[in-house]
């Protein structure tokens, strides 16, 4: 068992573009993710990252929740996305160092290419309410379901 604390934020475009391209240069660290969900109240969710592979369980909450994961094998991970209900997530996660925290920048593809957004997890509430933001990050999206990828995969699009 294990807490989730992380705070979310859309970010200005052409920071975006910049990280975008020092990740492309080998300047900063990347992974390939696909996220499928079974369910998401609660949310069950299958992921891979690069050629890892688990599934997550998430209690309900904004900016503090629950969070149990569990590590699976490639065969279990598409057994299981195949049975996932919604769009299935797909994105490149930019590690950005910014001072004692990792900002991981998810930047959308298809249907979500539109979207970018930058995470910071904490370990601790105190420390999450006192994180210093950086400029290029826009408006906060930490209470907004709208920006979870669980809400995403319901989305439905004409």
């Amino acid at each position: 068992m294990g807490f989730e604390i992380e705070r979310k934020f859309l970010v200005r475009e052409e920071e975006a573009e910049k990280y975008i391209q020092m990740a492309k240069n080998g300047e900063l660290a990347y992974h390939e993710l696909e996220q499928a969900y079974l369910t998401t109240n609660p949310v069950v969710r299958v992921r891979r990252t690069d050629d890892k592979y688990s599934m997550t369980y998430k209690a309900e909450g904004l900016m503090i929740r629950e969070e149990y994961n569990m590590t699976l094998t490639k065969e279990a991970f598409e057994t299981l996305a195949s049975k996932a209900d919604g769009n299935v997530i797909r994105k490149t996660r930019i590690l950005i160092p910014y001072k004692k925290h990792l900002i991981e920048f998810d930047v959308f593809k298809a249907p979500f290419d539109y979207l970018k957004l930058a995470e910071v997890e904490f370990d601790s509430k105190e420390e999450a309410e006192a994180f210093t933001v950086p400029d290029w990050f826009l408006k906060e999206v930490t209470g907004d379901t709208e920006y979870h990828n669980s809400t995403m995969s319901r989305k439905k699009f004409d």
